[in-house]
């Protein structure tokens, strides 16, 4: 029987840990279930279960466990050689390209996603002009990791025939 399952998570990589942690929790306002740990290549559980998701040679890693209002995971992890990519937004590619947050004040967000070293890839949009005051931005994180910010829920900015005429 098919039906709709919950978000558990997102995994993110980013360059510093420490720093993302700090981003997430005073700008997003998400909270520390685990803070930083580093993990080691061996024979551990968690060492065994990172062999199957990264072969062999991987090394070792650090990650932290945050959790959104509405408890969704936020996994954290930081390589020895994480990187930012040169192009952030191949979006004709397979793969998540952004993951989205809701906020009624949009503007208020993008600014504060700005002022601790995101970007703003675009001005605030209204998906109704006129009609509903259903709001959205597209912005990065530090980590060149897309945000989008949405004023209202994702089941009121679809519903109903959206862009329908």
């Amino acid at each position: 029987m098919t039906y709709p399952r919950t978000f558990s998570h997102i995994g993110i990589t980013v360059t510093d840990i420490d720093q993302a942690v700090n981003f997430y929790t005073e700008v997003m306002g998400w909270y520390v279930i685990m803070p930083p740990t580093e993990i080691q290549q061996d024979e551990s559980a968690i060492g065994i279960m990172c062999n199957d998701v990264f072969g062999k040679g991987w090394g070792s890693f650090k990650i932290a466990h945050l959790s959104t209002g509405d408890r969704i995971g936020i996994e954290l992890f930081e390589f020895p050689n994480s990187e930012l990519r040169e192009n952030n937004f191949e979006f004709w590619k397979t793969g998540i390209f952004h993951y989205s947050v809701q906020d009624p004040d949009v503007e208020g967000l993008a600014a504060k996603i700005v002022a601790n070293g995101g970007k703003q890839r675009m001005p605030v949009r209204e998906y109704y002009p006129g009609e509903k005051p259903y709001r959205m931005v597209y912005c990065e994180d530090p980590f060149g990791n897309l945000v989008e910010i949405y004023s209202h829920s994702y089941e009121l900015n679809y519903s109903a025939g959206a862009y329908q005429k």
